[in-house]
């Protein structure tokens, strides 16, 4: 086994917060549990970002319930994927990125980079985009100006890193918790047929013969499987102090990061259904037209499209609820964005420098598609859905990696995967890429 070994000279992921979290030894299970729950919250926000919002609630409008079986495949599948991700971490002691960096050609290693760079501007459009407008609803500030304040997080995570990982994880809990709120009240009244909503947990084979079903479908994919949280939750899985030398110790690092990761991802699943539920329940037959933030503000608010549950408050609830969701999803994409820097290539600088270029990096696209289309919103979002499905294409590259990594008996010893676990893990990379290329030859 090769857990034990030296590791090269390279910085470790997230160097500064690196194996700085204690756990006791021999506690009770709670007590454990307790001491490793947090960074699975941190990936949680990536599968309920804006993102999600567009994609899960227009799925429903347009498609009833018909989709939620896909966004019940696509957490299961996020939830096996996000524990090799935390596996391999915490076994190796190297995150995805610089795994694949190590062990593929300086020019393939770079193209992985650009892709990945390109998947992280994909999911902060989501994430800025949303943080804008919900700062644009709630005062009244230009959209553009809310971009910028949306960007200046990363000064507030630097102020975050220097007090403890442990306040990130808070932070980005309660966010989470707002969101998780916000929507079960609302979905509470909007009373939804609840035998209908069971019924769509099955799949049906309209959703491939069906191309904008597919688009959305796969937008619904990209939105929930995201790439970048494979290379946070392999880094962020390393933040627990684990002793490799010893098996029982990486064991249970294993065990209880699992656990912490499937319990908050499945907090993320309840979330998605939720806003698709409330996109069905709310928005399917009316024929309004919801594929803005603005557009669904505005109808939360409106007794013609929504009947006699609209009011003011519900607005507000939701523009509150985009801020969390964004707020907390740009800081986990801003660790992914230093991750990624650093493991692909091994660009090290000050610690404000690094999380400044790497927002920028993925804000300044953004910024001048906002300040081409000022004042059209609607273009704007537009690029929301594209992005998530761009996401859902970008997958693969990450997931391939991490299913060889985490197969590779002389990286990983005796905490390879087991065989149900690869067999499964090969179909779905394999059922991925081709829907991905399904879906490009219908839009061509």
């Amino acid at each position: 086994m090769k857990t034990d070994q030296k590791q090269d000279n390279q910085q470790k992921s997230l160097d500064e917060v690196n194996g700085s979290i204690k756990v006791p030894k021999n506690a009770g299970f709670w007590r454990t549990l307790l001491a490793y729950t947090g960074p699975g919250s941190l990936i949680a926000v990536g599968y309920m970002d804006p993102g999600n919002w567009i994609t899960s609630i227009g799925g429903g409008a347009q498609f009833k319930y018909a989709l939620l079986s896909v966004i019940l495949l696509s957490s299961l599948i996020a939830m096996l994927l996000q524990s090799m991700a935390a596996k391999l971490g915490i076994v190796t002691g190297k995150d995805l990125a610089q795994l694949t960096r190590d062990r593929t050609s300086k020019r393939v290693g770079f193209v992985l980079w650009i892709i990945t760079e390109l998947a992280i501007m994909a999911t902060d459009v989501a994430e800025i985009i949303g943080s804008g407008i919900a700062i644009e609803l709630l005062f009244g500030i230009p959209l553009i100006v809310g971009i910028l304040i949306t960007s200046a997080d990363v000064l507030i995570l630097l102020l975050l890193m220097r007090s403890g990982f442990r306040k990130i994880e808070a932070i980005v809990a309660t966010l989470v918790a707002v969101v998780l709120f916000v929507f079960s009240y609302e979905v509470i009244l909007s009373q939804p047929n609840i035998p209908e909503v069971l019924k769509g947990y099955l799949p049906t084979y309209k959703i491939v013969t069906n191309t904008p079903m597919l688009y959305l479908a796969l937008g619904i994919v990209g939105a929930t499987i995201m790439p970048h949280d494979l290379y946070l939750g392999s880094s962020i899985s390393q933040t627990r102090r684990v002793d490799r030398s010893d098996k029982n110790s990486v064991k249970n690092t294993i065990r209880f990061t699992t656990i912490d990761s499937n319990i908050q991802l499945t907090i993320a699943f309840v979330v998605n259904c939720l806003l698709l539920v409330l996109g069905a329940a709310l928005f399917y037959g009316t024929n309004s037209s919801l594929g803005r933030f603005v557009d669904l503000f505005r109808a939360l608010n409106n007794s013609q499209v929504v009947g006699a549950i609209a009011s003011p408050v519900l607005s507000m609830l939701f523009a509150i609820a985009l801020l969390a969701s964004g707020q907390s999803s740009t800081i986990t994409g801003t660790l992914s964005g230093q991750i990624i820097m650093e493991g692909f290539i091994h660009l090290h600088m000050p610690l404000w420098i690094q999380r400044l270029l790497t927002r920028l990096i993925s804000v300044t696209p953004v910024l001048i598609f906002a300040i081409i289309y000022h004042g059209n919103e609607a273009k704007i979002e537009q690029l929301l859905t594209f992005s998530q499905v761009f996401l859902s294409i970008a997958l693969p590259f990450a997931v391939v990696p991490l299913v060889i990594f985490t197969n590779d008996e002389k990286l990983m010893g005796e905490f390879k995967n087991h065989a149900w676990v690869k067999w499964t893990s090969w179909l779905i990379t394999a059922v991925l890429i081709v829907l991905n290329i399904y879906l490009i030859l219908q839009i061509i």
